[in-house]
């Protein structure tokens, strides 16, 4: 990277010199807008989708659930919602809260009868 810096300053400065134009505004206008050319981001690749996680036992799910809505303010109704989400989708997300991206489709599109997210 540093070593296109000097080979792009040096063509720069060879470009202004060789012209030898005395006008200024023009030497600095073609150095500038090959400074811009030569500057333009690279895009960078995609990101790697997100790895899921395995499917989990439904003998597993009162367990998982119990972890996951440990601090939710109504743990009751939490672990019977996580309950049925860890049952259909065979996933509970790992922690207390967020991560729900990490069960997949299933876990995050699930929505209540008044369009909300269903899963904790």
């Amino acid at each position: 990277m540093a070593l296109k810096a000097i080979i792009f300053v040096l063509a720069s400065f060879l470009l202004v010199t060789s012209r030898g134009s005395s006008n200024n505004e023009d030497n600095y206008m073609e150095v500038a807008s090959a400074s811009v050319l030569a500057t333009a981001p690279v895009h960078a690749p995609a990101p790697a989708p997100l790895a899921l996680l395995p499917p989990v036992k439904v003998t597993e799910c009162p367990r998982l659930c119990v972890d996951r809505c440990k601090l939710n303010s109504r743990p009751r109704h939490c672990k019977r919602v996580c309950g049925t989400c860890c049952q259909r989708c065979k996933c509970v997300p790992p922690g207390t809260a967020g991560n729900r991206e990490l069960c997949g489709k299933c876990y995050t599109d699930m929505t209540t009868h008044g369009n909300r997210t269903k899963c904790p």
